[in-house]
């Protein structure tokens, strides 16, 4: 059993880049079972209208594989109905916050208002999972980008800004007396996932924290930006310097890395060489590769690290969304061997 807890699937507006049909097919062929979907979709998720359109995009015979997040505008009355389309809706796995601006336009980066979710997340004894995309706007340099030497992309994104975006979420978190699970996305440095070690062995927070890696800022480096038609491999955030993708995978070896996320972003080609040069890459593909041979293999992670980074952690931080019986219908030796 496999879940993937970070796709964009696009559908909707960006069919052109992939229906969720199709995705949940690559998801399937990559050994993959269930899949967590985004909501900086066109148009985005963010209330109970979105949510009943998404839904009915997903084929019958795939609805209990996929499960979506609702995004936050950081407007109140918006929370408060995330927060009711999360009570409502069993198939929205968790909210999502981009702290920082990414592809599509819902983000929230003004920190006030970061701090007012998670206020309105505690007021309403939010138990669940927010997913929080960590890059502090301030601490971004849009003018060192140049599609014409995509590695710059790496300059305008600075670990920097992803390590103090993550300790402003856990600020607020704490400072709000939020009580659910506070999930850093697509985590890429070792600073960061130290940052998050620390939190976690906190006797201090009333908190979870967890974070997941991409395959591809364990696979890649950001040499691979520099290479010919490097602006494929332009993602948000950046690949990182062979001295940062080293030592994450150094804590994924340790265990301090708590699942596997592909962050799946597929874009057409002509957009992704010509322009408007969004970022994100289509990693669903790389997963099979990722879980059965490079982990075991080359970064010698054992099976059951494997299978909780890929099924038991998501299952535990996600809670009463996964009891067994919504599971055991996947795999018929789900039921026999959990």
């Amino acid at each position: 059993m496999r879940i993937d807890s970070h796709v964009h699937l696009r559908d909707g507006n960006e069919a052109h880049k992939e229906t969720i049909e199709h995705g949940l097919q690559v998801a399937k062929e990559q050994g993959v079972d269930i899949v967590f979907d985004m909501p900086n979709t066109d148009p985005p998720i963010i209330c109970f209208e979105d949510i009943q359109k998404r839904l009915a995009m997903v084929p019958p015979e795939a609805k209990k594989r996929y499960f979506l997040f609702v995004g936050l505008t950081g407007e109140d009355g918006q929370t408060r109905e995330a927060l009711s389309c999360y009570n409502r809706f069993p198939e929205v796995i968790g909210l999502k916050l981009f702290a920082g601006k990414s592809v599509g336009g819902l983000s929230v980066t003004d920190e006030d208002k970061q701090y007012d979710i998670y206020e309105m997340l505690a007021k309403h004894c939010f138990h669940g999972v927010l997913a929080v995309h960590c890059e502090k706007e301030s601490l971004l340099k849009p003018e060192f980008w140049d599609p014409m030497s995509p590695v710059s992309h790496c300059d305008a994104r600075p670990k920097e800004a992803e390590i103090e975006s993550i300790r402003d979420q856990i600020t607020f978190a704490q400072g709000s007396d939020f009580i659910g699970t506070l999930h850093i996305c697509h985590i890429t440095c070792p600073e960061a996932v130290q940052l998050v070690d620390d939190t976690r062995k906190s006797t201090e927070i009333e908190f979870k924290i967890t974070c997941g890696v991409t395959p591809h800022h364990l696979l890649w480096t950001s040499d691979k930006l520099a290479e010919p038609n490097g602006i494929i491999y332009k993602t948000n955030p950046p690949l990182r310097s062979a001295d940062d993708v080293k030592y994450l995978r150094q804590c994924v070896r340790q265990g301090l890395i708590d699942w596997i996320e592909t962050d799946h972003a597929p874009h057409a080609l002509g957009e992704k060489l010509f322009g408007p040069y969004p970022s994100g890459f289509p990693s669903l593909y790389l997963y099979r590769y990722l879980v059965g041979e490079y982990l075991p293999d080359h970064l010698k992670v054992s099976p059951e690290l494997i299978e909780a980074m890929t099924f038991g952690n998501i299952v535990k931080a996600f809670g009463a969304r996964f009891a067994n019986d919504k599971l055991a219908h996947l795999s018929p030796e789900f039921s026999q061997s959990h």
